[in-house]
C-alpha cells in the first residue's frame, strides 16, 4: 500500500522537469502533455495527482464513460485539464483519443491506478532530450521494479518477450509495460485505430502496448528504456485478464509480424506501402 509520501519503493517526488535541446517556440524546454486514462478510478487519482511532477504543460484526462464521480474528482485535481470522453472501449480506444487532444511536443502515458508513478515522467522527458525519440518504461531494467507483477504474468512477459525479440530483432526487456514517453511527432507512425469508427478495432484494448511497441521499433526509431517502478493497484479491481490479454498479444505479435513482412516485401520490389512500419530498427534492435 502506499502512502502519501511515496513509501513504496519509489523514488521521492520530482519536481522539475529537464531542459532539452528540441524546444518549443515559447520556451527553453519542451512542453510536455499527459495522457491519463480512466474508468472508475475516483479513488486512485488524489494519488497520482500528489505525484505529479511542476512543470506539466497539458493534462490530458480521458474517460471511459466511468460510472463513478471519477470525472468530477479530476476535474478537482486539474481544472486545467483537457477532459475527453473515450469513442468506443478499451485502453487502446483511450490513448489514441487522447493522443489526439495532445497540444505538447512530448506525450507522456500514464495508468491511473496508482500503478505508474507520475514521479518518474522527468526521467522520460531526459531520455527524450538526451536524444531518444521513444522513452519505452522497463520493470526489469536498471531501477526498475514491481511489487504488484505475479509470477503468471512475469513468465508470460518473458516468454512474449521473446518471441518479439527473435521475430522482429528487437532487445526489448518489458514488452507490455504502459508507461512510455515520446515526440508528439512520432504519433502517426504508431497508426493508431481511428477514433471516429463506432465499431471495435483492432488495438482498442490491452494490446495496444503491444502495438506501439512493436511499431516504433519497426519503424527505425532510436529506443530507450527507461526504468521504472510499478506498485499495486491502490483501489479497485483491475480489468487485466493474465490468460485473456496474454492471448491477445499472442495474436497481435503475429499479426504484426505479418505486417511487417509484407511492407519489407514491398519495400523490396519498390511498391509504396500504406504502412509508416520500415525495414530497419531502432536503437534495441540486435
Amino acid at each position: 500500500m502506499h502512502d502519501a509520501s511515496g513509501n513504496d519503493g519509489r523514488t521521492d517526488n520530482v519536481t522539475e522537469l529537464p531542459v532539452g535541446a528540441e524546444s518549443s517556440v515559447r520556451q527553453d524546454r519542451p512542453t510536455v502533455s499527459v495522457i491519463i486514462p480512466a474508468m472508475n478510478e475516483a479513488k486512485n487519482l488524489p494519488y497520482v495527482a500528489h505525484r505529479m511532477p511542476d512543470g506539466i504543460d497539458q493534462i490530458v484526462f480521458v474517460d471511459g464513460n466511468s460510472s463513478d464521480d471519477t470525472v468530477a474528482v479530476a476535474q478537482s485535481l486539474w481544472p486545467d485539464a483537457t477532459f475527453v470522453v473515450q469513442s468506443r472501449s478499451g485502453k487502446g480506444n483511450a490513448l489514441a483519443c487522447g493522443i489526439e487532444a495532445c497540444s505538447g511536443d512530448i506525450i507522456v502515458m500514464i495508468d491511473a491506478d496508482g500503478s505508474t508513478d507520475p514521479a518518474e515522467i522527468p526521467l522520460f522527458v531526459k531520455a527524450l532530450t538526451d536524444g531518444a525519440d521513444f522513452a519505452k518504461g522497463s520493470r526489469f531494467v536498471d531501477n526498475g521494479g514491481s511489487t504488484d507483477i505475479t509470477t503468471l504474468r512475469r513468465i508470460g512477459n518473458k516468454g512474449l518477450n521473446t518471441i518479439v525479440n527473435v521475430a522482429f530483432h528487437t532487445k526489448f526487456s518489458d514488452l507490455c509495460y504502459g508507461y512510455n514517453a515520446f515526440w508528439a511527432r512520432h504519433a502517426e507512425l504508431m497508426e493508431l485505430p481511428p477514433t471516429q469508427y463506432s465499431r471495435a478495432q483492432w488495438g482498442d484494448g490491452f494490446e495496444i502496448e503491444t502495438v506501439i511497441n512493436v511499431r516504433l521499433a519497426t519503424a527505425g526509431i532510436k529506443i530507450t528504456e527507461v526504468g521504472s517502478f510499478e506498485g499495486p493497484r491502490l483501489h479497485g479491481r483491475s480489468n487485466l485478464n493474465a490468460y485473456s490479454d496474454g492471448m491477445r498479444v499472442l495474436r497481435t505479435i503475429r499479426q504484426e509480424w505479418q505486417h511487417w513482412k509484407a511492407h519489407r516485401a514491398a519495400e523490396r520490389h519498390g511498391v509504396r506501402a500504406g504502412s509508416a512500419v520500415t525495414v530497419s530498427a531502432g536503437e534495441l534492435a540486435g
